[in-house]
């Protein structure tokens, strides 16, 4: 088989090798990989920043879509020919995480996607949405279970009104999915064509905030001074305190990434005074995975982004370095 992998840090140290193809043993499946998508994760595993401890060589990325080739024995939930996207955490099925569950993480724990075959478990894999490609399948992991148990914290109704934080994968299937829900959906960018296509999707309302950093109090603006129901937070530090003052009394952040830092203290009056719920969010489990596929299947809706070949594997993690992409990086195996 080949794959790329982390010999050493750095997006130039990542090598294309050829690798023994893999068996899948008694309870496994092996898959062929058909195409892969990026997440920020992926870029800070390759870096070395997400554990410069981890074994190397490891094979990154937690997000891919393929085909099933050959299963092991006792294998019933799958067959030859089904198509197939795993699961980001190979050891969380349902129920509440555990330390135990949050082992297994594809591309970081274990070795992960960018390759041609790659052996997962049988419960480790979910069937693809019958209207998607392989390409679109890719996306849905990591970012879209995040962003589809990100907007679960915020107990949405329709009419709720959601913000979300630029547009890269987790912001725009939050977008997506907030629409399904009936919610109203404000966003923030640096990028005015971003927005404008953001708009087309269904944002309701726009904010350049490079042109206007207190994008706290537009959201306040817009919601004629109460606050946002929920935030999408994917900035970290750098962004919570701002966060925070836009939500309403009682409202929800959904903290999902650490893009930004702060040197300012963690912000707990803000947190009293708003009565803040700070949710955490790691992504998701198998079933929270399924659900969300319902969803997707019934509205038949269709993940955005960006394909390169997966021998420009570097030149994405690049794109994803600028932060220039929109939606998600997808790389397609050829």
């Amino acid at each position: 088989m080949r794959a790329w992998q982390v010999s050493a840090f750095g997006i130039d140290s990542l090598e294309f090798v050829e690798r023994p193809t893999p068996a899948p043993g008694p309870g496994e499946v092996l898959v062929g990989v058909r195409a892969v998508s990026l997440n920020y994760r992926d870029l800070m595993v390759v870096k070395g920043f997400y554990n410069p401890k981890m074994r190397l060589p490891r094979i990154p990325c937690s997000d891919g879509a393929g085909e099933v080739v050959a299963v092991g024995a006792d294998v019933t939930l799958w067959k030859p020919g089904d198509r197939v996207t795993g699961i980001f955490m190979q050891n969380w099925f349902d129920g509440p995480l555990t330390a135990n569950k949050a082992r297994g993480a594809l591309g970081g724990d274990v070795d992960g996607m960018l390759t041609d075959f790659i052996v997962l478990k049988e419960p480790g894999l979910v069937a693809i949405p019958d209207h998607l490609s392989y390409q679109e399948a890719a996306t849905l992991p990591c970012a879209a279970v995040t962003a589809w148990n990100a907007l679960a914290t915020g107990e949405l109704k329709p009419g709720s009104t959601v913000l979300i934080q630029g547009t890269g994968g987790v912001s725009i299937f939050a977008l997506q999915f907030a629409r399904l829900r009936g919610a109203r959906v404000l966003g923030i960018s640096s990028s005015y064509e971003k927005l404008e296509r953001a708009s087309s999707m269904g944002l309701d309302a726009g904010l350049n905030y490079r042109d206007n950093p207190d994008w706290d109090r537009w959201a306040l603006d817009k919601t004629g001074g109460e606050g946002v129901d929920l935030v999408v937070e994917v900035g970290g530090a750098g962004t919570l305190p701002r966060s925070l003052r836009a939500i309403r009394p009682g409202g929800t952040v959904a903290q999902v990434g650490v893009l930004t830092q702060s040197a300012d203290p963690f912000p707990i009056p803000l947190i009293l005074h708003k009565i803040a719920r700070i949710h955490g969010i790691y992504v998701g489990s198998r079933r929270n995975f399924v659900e969300m596929n319902r969803a997707i299947a019934l509205a038949e809706l269709r993940p955005v982004g960006e394909e390169f070949d997966w021998r420009q594997a570097r030149e994405a993690l690049d794109r994803m370095e600028e932060a220039s992409h929109f939606g998600k990086l997808v790389l397609t195996v050829s």
